[in-house]
């Protein structure tokens, strides 16, 4: 099995948003993956990150940090780990349910994990109160691009 991964942390800040949507990208931009797939999984990995900064840390928590490890198997399948170390999710069950927000201020809250299973094969959510959270991503590249 061929694999290649990068791995990038940051201070959990939304700014760092940006930087990390545009690694991410330009690493899996090595695939030879359809310019669709390379955005769904932008927009996935855009929600999983804002949530871990949103949801994992208080606002005055300046110092939590963010992981987000990609991994490219065999030139088709992609894992992104995203990985916080803040206050965990009580109840998986409900923060996964569609319109569901711990945040009902935010507008469009409440979308992030319906988003992010809609564009990607699985989402996985592993969580620990006060310890953090972990979402895994996966997707297996299915549309080439044309003439490849």
């Amino acid at each position: 099995m061929n694999e290649n991964y990068i791995k990038i942390e940051s201070k959990s800040r939304i700014e760092n948003i940006a930087a990390i949507r545009v690694a991410i990208t330009s690493f899996l931009s090595t695939l030879n993956i359809h310019f669709d797939e390379l955005m769904d999984i932008k927009t996935a990995l855009s929600e999983a990150v804002t949530n871990a900064i949103d949801h994992g840390y208080d606002e005055e928590d300046k110092e939590g940090k963010i992981i987000v490890e990609s991994y490219i198997y065999d030139y088709e399948k992609v894992i992104i780990k995203i990985i916080d170390y803040g206050k965990g999710i009580e109840d998986i069950n409900l923060a996964m349910t569609p319109a569901y927000t711990s945040k009902p201020e935010t507008e469009h809250a409440g979308m992030g994990f319906t988003i992010m299973e809609s564009f990607m094969d699985e989402v996985i959510i592993d969580s620990k109160v006060n310890e953090g959270t972990i979402i895994t991503l996966t997707k297996t590249i299915r549309k080439k691009k044309s003439g490849k």
